[in-house]
């Protein structure tokens, strides 16, 4: 009897195949929740469903591994065999056939040729979208007056932008958006800089760029996210990442591909010296193109000068007609005063001698009748001789030279002397004129002439 209860004391616990997989599952998802395995994709299977099944192995071992479909759409790249990848995820288990399997949450390529092919695979489908369609692309702002840049603060690419810039041209303003341009998160940083940068009011064009490095260090900007904010920049972009030699997926989507951050710089910043000799030079062919142009019209000028008669004597000749229409007006208005003052003084003798020879009642009876004659025949004279007076002035102010004077014609005359000047042989150079105007007149010092032509050049010295 004892050995019988010794024997079953030490039965073993029996699990079935389902238990023992949930509990080999259990313990592998608590031992390893979180795992980074490098290794070669082998047996790559991509169904339908969207799921992405695959093995990684090395020299001497293999697990199975299984991107779900969220995971496998969100990859940069399209896994293939033979390519080196690492991968995170945690370790579970597959009950079905009792496999240990690598649940992936993230991969990546690992060494040259493996960025090389996710380089060409994500190259091409942003190439099929238009991305680097040349017809998109935007010229670059001649005179930028702000221009943001995106780059490490620390790094040598923001110093050769600054050098180069305040060489060229110190009136153009730069706005810095540090981030990291290499390792984790560098992406993302940029994407975001790339939005700010956009939202902003003052900026009119972007440098996007970093100094020289290894394929692996480049790699954030062939990152998808940050070529597609490039792409959808509403400001014009430069593209400066690495050396001549290096070609990113960021270079291929901005507008304006520079080699280096010092040529991206130069892309942006004119050279001022250049720039106030080109606007010297065309200041001088305007002149001269002008000049071309105003010479037929200032021949005219003094052609129809030249058939001009002499306004000097017009205006003499005018000045005369006024004194003597003065003077006619002036005989006119004493005529008439004279032939109307003794009409008028025996108009009053009789209206007085009949007031005294009448007796006060028919005084009073004819006195008004005379008196209201009186005052309607004394408008009928007052009118007449009102309008003859105002056709006078308005001869007068037809014939007077000050009318034709205010029209922009002046009198010229030798100072002193008062002797008009109608030729300009008649003057030389360094004589003084006075030239009389519509209101003041001029004393003039003649510094030049031209004896073809009727226009005299002179400096005013004063009214």
């Amino acid at each position: 009897m004892a050995r019988a209860s010794s024997t079953s004391a030490a039965t073993p616990a029996v699990f079935t195949v389902t238990q023992l997989m949930a509990g080999i599952r259990a313990t592998l998802e608590g031992v390893f929740p979180e795992v980074w395995v490098e290794g070669e994709i082998s047996n790559l299977r991509a169904p339908a469903s969207g799921h992405v099944y695959f093995s990684l192995k090395d020299e001497a071992s293999q697990i199975r591994a299984v991107a779900f479909r969220r995971v496998a759409a969100s990859l940069p790249f399209a896994p293939e065999d033979g390519l080196m990848v690492l991968a995170k995820g945690r370790v579970s288990a597959y009950d079905p056939r009792g496999d240990a399997q690598l649940l992936i949450e993230s991969l990546e390529p690992r060494g040259a040729g493996a960025l090389q092919v996710a380089f060409e695979q994500l190259k091409a489908r942003l190439h099929r979208e238009g991305l680097f369609d040349p017809a998109r692309k935007r010229a670059l702002p001649f005179f930028p007056r702000h221009v943001g840049v995106i780059t490490s603060r620390t790094g040598a690419a923001w110093h050769d932008i600054v050098t180069v810039v305040r060489r060229r041209c110190p009136l153009i303003g730069l706005r810095l958006f540090p981030v990291p341009v290499q390792g984790p998160g560098a992406a993302r940083r940029i994407v975001e800089a790339v939005r700010l940068a956009n939202r902003r009011t003052d900026l009119e064009a972007l440098i996007v760029g970093r100094g020289g490095g290894s394929w692996e260090d480049l790699w954030s900007f062939n990152d998808e996210a940050v070529v597609r904010a490039i792409a959808g920049s509403r400001l014009p972009v430069v593209s400066a990442v690495g050396h001549e030699i290096d070609v990113t997926l960021s270079d291929l989507a901005a507008d304006y591909r520079a080699p280096t951050p010092s040529a991206a710089a130069e892309a942006v910043s004119p050279v001022l010296a250049d720039m106030r000799d080109g606007v010297r030079a065309r200041r001088l062919r305007l002149a001269r193109a002008m000049r071309r142009v105003l010479a037929p019209h200032g021949q005219r000028v003094e052609r129809v000068c030249r058939a001009l008669p002499d306004l000097t004597h017009i205006v003499r000749r005018r000045m005369q007609r006024v004194d003597e229409c003065r003077s006619r007006l002036g005989r006119s208005l004493r005529a008439v005063v004279a032939v109307t003052r003794p009409k008028l003084l025996a108009v009053s003798a009789g209206l007085t001698g009949a007031a005294l020879g009448l007796s006060r009642q028919r005084a009073r009876l004819l006195v008004p009748p005379l008196r209201q004659r009186l005052f309607r025949a004394m408008p009928g004279v007052i009118t007449r001789h009102t309008h003859r007076v105002r056709a006078a002035a308005g001869t007068l102010h037809t014939l007077s030279p000050l009318a034709i004077v205010s029209r922009g014609y002046g009198i010229i005359e030798t100072s002193p002397g008062g002797v008009p000047v109608t030729d300009a042989r008649a003057v030389e150079v360094g004589d003084r004129i006075r030239v009389l105007l519509a209101k003041g007149r001029l004393s003039c010092l003649i510094e030049d002439m031209d004896r073809t032509s009727s226009i005299l050049t002179s400096r005013d010295h004063g009214v």
